[in-house]
């Protein structure tokens, strides 16, 4: 059959992921393989000190993503989309979006990258002995009524980013466990909210006599597989204002990033994890056991199926690359020469493996924003050196590649050398690894350990998403064997796709702890730099 009839008969799925610079569709085939893509470029604002992105940049972002992948599927195949198998929606996780009764958005969405519930963070980490990030939904919540915001009496539905698509485009305020679990604690034996903390957090906030109780404004977990509800009339017109789409279609559980990039690099088996390296940076590893203690540099989330994955998170990783990439960019354009982005990008990162394996005496900072792990609440680029010290290109690129993945290390030295947790396989997905070989050895030399990228793994979220809506499809069969997601990933999308791994030499990892060893012993001058910069954050 021509991929026009598989197109036309809906025998595809679609994936739509929200990331903190693109909004990516996906169209694959029922082996996972990509049909057409569409994507829409936003960022967030910084408004009144909140990192935040408004209801008209989301609306008309999804459209605009949605459009090209309509677009490219005329030119491509010589058909429209009317319907399709299944679809699905992700977003960054966590974040703040209260509701009012009457569906009205209560304050401005606040993003994961906001640290300004460190209050709340702390009360409830110490309340349940459980860590609670500051990035949570539940910290955002419980620091807006430790404010006394005037909305909070008014909340009657609180979700994230892809909770908030779904239910205007299915009308089910309903969540994937993975994105849930980033709200609030989950208790992976249930697939649901943990009942000890929700009754325990009732209790806490007795006092203020809001009207509400926690379990009655939080989303209903699903676990993937599950059907979450169809698109409805309105939510087909919003997605697509043509009128080419048909209402009616199956939609799996909305999911967080961190659900749909194990999915995209099939880890979501014990004893595997996933480094996810763009704007923000963070690893994951599924637990055998539970973890010994509590730690704070340690989040405790979940698969979209629900097992324990113990996380290490970073605000900041490529931003300050970027902005390095865009200022040698500069030059060239003033130097009369015109060098594609993309070119500089691989030139630099090559020639970052050549400089020393400890940087040379550079170090530096990448904090655009806070990091919790080393105890910033806000951040400020920083590069500095030693006067004697080795002053080259090649070293100034291994520096920033390092800085990207060095507050990273801190959190994954608690996981992997405290709680001795074993890591089997380790895939890396995300802009930090488009460079052939290059971000899979920086990371090796962090991890100590052998690190795989898939070539699927370019393909990111939003296809990650279009499989989760895959796995929708094929559970919803007659006769479905009722296969768990790991053997679903293995047997129908992995299937002969072992990808490419890498290890860093020893030499690169004895220089990489050499470097962690001056990052450590330079974190006062980050300090110092946050308060000579001292700003509205």
């Amino acid at each position: 059959m021509g991929v026009k009839e598989i197109i036309d008969e809906g025998r595809t799925a679609i994936g739509i992921e929200f990331g903190s610079t693109r909004i990516k569709a996906v169209m694959v085939d029922e082996s996972g393989a990509v049909l057409a893509q569409g994507g829409h470029t936003w960022e967030n604002q910084h408004i009144d000190g909140i990192w935040t992105y408004s209801l008209e940049m989301i609306w008309s972002g999804l459209r605009g993503a949605y459009a090209e992948l309509r677009e490219n599927v005329k030119k491509e195949y010589g058909t429209d989309i009317k319907k399709t198998g299944a679809i699905g929606f992700s977003a960054m996780m966590h974040g703040y979006m209260p509701f009012d009764k009457d569906g009205e958005l209560l304050v401005p969405f606040r993003t994961w990258r906001n640290t300004i519930t460190a209050e709340a963070s702390q009360q409830l980490t110490k309340e349940f002995d459980f860590n609670i990030p500051q990035r949570w939904s539940i910290a955002h919540l419980h620091q807006a009524i430790l404010n006394n915001e005037e909305h909070i009496k008014d909340v009657a539905y609180l979700t994230t980013l892809a909770g908030y698509i779904h239910w205007k485009l299915s009308g089910e305020k309903v969540l994937g466990v993975g994105d849930a679990s980033g709200m609030f604690p989950i208790d992976s034996k249930t697939n649901d909210y943990n009942l000890q903390y929700l009754e325990k957090y009732d209790k806490i906030i007795e006092s203020y006599d809001l009207g509400w109780k926690l379990r009655d404004i939080l989303p209903k977990v699903l676990v993937a597989g599950e059907l979450a509800g169809k698109l409805t009339a309105e939510g087909a017109a919003l997605l697509d204002p043509s009128g080419a789409l048909e209402a009616g279609i199956p939609m799996c559980p909305p999911e967080g990033d961190a659900g749909t990039g194990m999915v995209a690099t099939n880890s979501v088996a014990v004893r595997t994890g996933n480094v996810s390296a763009g704007t923000s940076i963070f690893i994951m590893v599924v637990l055998e056991n539970a973890l010994k203690k509590m730690h704070e540099e340690l989040d405790v989330v979940t698969t979209p199926d629900g097992k324990d994955v113990a996380m290490v998170h970073c605000n900041n990783c490529t931003s300050d690359i970027n902005a390095w990439i865009n200022l040698f960019h500069e030059f060239l354009d003033v130097m009369g020469y015109q060098v594609d982005k993309g070119v500089i990008y691989e030139k630099l990162f090559n020639l970052a493996l050549k400089g020393s394996t400890d940087c040379g005496g550079l170090a530096g900072f990448n904090y655009f924003s806070g990091e919790p792990i080393t105890g910033f609440t806000s951040g400020r680029p920083v590069f500095i050196r030693d006067a004697d010290a080795d002053f080259s290109l090649a070293n100034f690129m291994r520096l920033h590649l390092y800085s990207a993945v060095s507050t990273l290390k801190v959190g994954l030295d608690i996981l992997l050398k405290e709680e001795d947790v074993k890591v089997e396989k380790l895939y890396g997905h995300g802009g930090f690894f488009k460079t052939k070989g290059v971000g899979q050895s920086i990371m090796s030399a962090a991890t100590g350990g052998p690190v795989t990228v898939m070539e699927t793994a370019g393909e990111g979220g939003a296809w990650g998403m279009g499989v989760l809506a895959l796995y929708l499809m094929d559970k919803s069969k007659e006769g479905s064997d009722d296969k768990p997601l790991s053997q679903f990933l293995s047997d129908r999308i992995f299937a002969g796709n072992d990808g490419i791994t890498v290890t860093a030499p020893e030499d690169e990892m004895i220089g990489f702890n050499r470097f962690m060893e001056t990052f450590k012993k330079t974190i006062p001058v980050e300090k110092a730099a946050v308060l000579a910069f001292e700003k509205k954050d």
